[in-house]
């Protein structure tokens, strides 16, 4: 149990202190990005980038090599590979809300550790939303 905790928390900060250092917690950053016919800024694609280099060849060795992950019992993968209309209604809600809003789940809890309020407002509605998708899907079966 301690060894998973340690891990979770150096594997979180790791990712939290890149998070930091590209700047992705500053929603102006990811908004420029997106800002394609305007004041463009690059940044968040070379960070994208820069995680797939590095992701792309060493996870399906991980998965070979590996019979468990450090933290579970087992890894955990989808079984499907559908693209149905919930993944894409899905999708594009989370899209329109990271345009919006110019702040994804990770680098809103990296966010929160140093008390950005847009932090705050983004899980407030991240809540709302989880919650109004049970009611939906409660309400739907």
């Amino acid at each position: 149990m301690v060894k998973q905790l340690l891990s979770a928390f150096f594997a979180g900060a790791l990712f939290g202190f890149g998070l930091c250092v590209s700047r992705m917690t500053d929603p102006s950053v990811v908004v420029a990005f997106l800002d394609i016919t305007g004041q463009w800024d690059p940044r968040l694609l070379f960070v994208m980038g820069g995680a797939l280099l590095v992701a792309m060849p060493v996870f399906p060795l991980i998965l070979k090599s590996c019979r468990s992950p450090v933290c579970g019992e087992k890894f955990s993968l989808p079984a499907g590979q559908a693209i149905d209309k919930p993944l894409v209604i899905g999708s594009v809600l989370f899209g329109i809300g990271w345009g919006l809003g110019g702040v994804c789940p990770g680098p809103a809890v990296t966010a929160l550790s140093f008390g950005a309020k847009e932090a705050f407002i983004f899980f407030a509605a991240l809540a709302a939303g989880m919650v109004l998708f049970e009611k939906w899907k409660i309400m739907k079966s």
